[in-house]
């Protein structure tokens, strides 16, 4: 079925490697628990430029009545998230495999989201938009950037929001995020990422700006190699998480 996506950003091994790995999305000492304590992190962070936006709502839901989508969604960590803070979520992932496990997962947890087989075109063409589009790990996996991006684009209301987040591509990012995290530490399974696919912030910004999509805040995470703690730092030299407003509709 995966083989009946548009593929024009799929990278076939990128697909066989998250399949693999499927059956460990929920196990939070296994190889995704840096995207648990991710989300745990930068959640925080993601409702306070959601508020700053004027997007969110009060009380305990504050993303009530905001229809999101969830980019590579994975096994849903971040869709149940923000299902739980009251938005409507569709989820979206080329692998079958990733989205049983999400759709059971969800189940469980008494959560109704969307989860649907398609890869970002597939879902721009359908020509739905949403008030905040997740991108989330997502960029340095795809075979071609500027087809995803656009399509990621297209789906983002005027005056919606879409958060970026990725690792940056230098000699510093590659020694932690790659050799450090994969090689040395071993937090996550060799071959997760490959240094000429890491995609750096200037070239998400110019993908961004091209259909009317500003960034208007920025942050990166650090990770304590000992203590396994994360928290928000300021500079991106590492990874970073970029939050982009679209001031028109694309194309005007």
């Amino acid at each position: 079925m995966e083989n009946e996506l548009h593929n024009s950003s799929v990278d076939p091994r990128e697909v066989e490697h998250f399949k693999a790995l499927a059956e460990t999305w929920w196990d939070k000492t296994g190889p995704f628990w840096p995207l648990h304590s991710l989300n745990a992190l930068r959640l925080e962070w993601i409702k306070e430029r959601l508020h700053q936006a004027g997007l969110t709502s009060g009380g305990g839901r504050p993303l009530t009545g905001l229809r999101v989508i969830d980019i590579g969604c994975g096994g849903g960590i971040l869709s149940e998230s923000l299902a739980k803070l009251g938005a409507q979520v569709t989820g979206i992932d080329i692998v079958e495999r990733n989205l049983s496990i999400a759709r059971a997962h969800a189940g469980k947890s008494g959560l109704n989201i969307d989860y649907r087989l398609a890869t970002a075109e597939d879902e721009a063409a359908r020509g739905a938009t949403y008030d905040v589009a997740f991108n989330m790990e997502v960029v340095e996996h795809v075979a071609n950037l500027n087809s995803f991006m656009a399509a990621c684009n297209s789906m983002v209301r005027p005056g919606g929001i879409m958060f970026v987040a990725s690792i940056n591509r230098n000699w510093l990012a590659w020694l932690i995020a790659v050799l450090g995290a994969e090689y040395i530490l071993q937090w996550l399974p060799r071959g997760t990422h490959h240094y000429h696919k890491l995609r750096k912030p200037t070239e998400i910004r110019k993908c961004l700006a091209r259909d009317a999509l500003t960034v208007e805040d920025f942050a990166g995470v650090k990770v304590n190699p000992f203590t396994r703690k994360m928290s928000i730092v300021q500079h991106t030299l590492v990874n970073y998480m970029l939050c982009a407003k679209r001031t028109v509709a694309a194309g005007l």
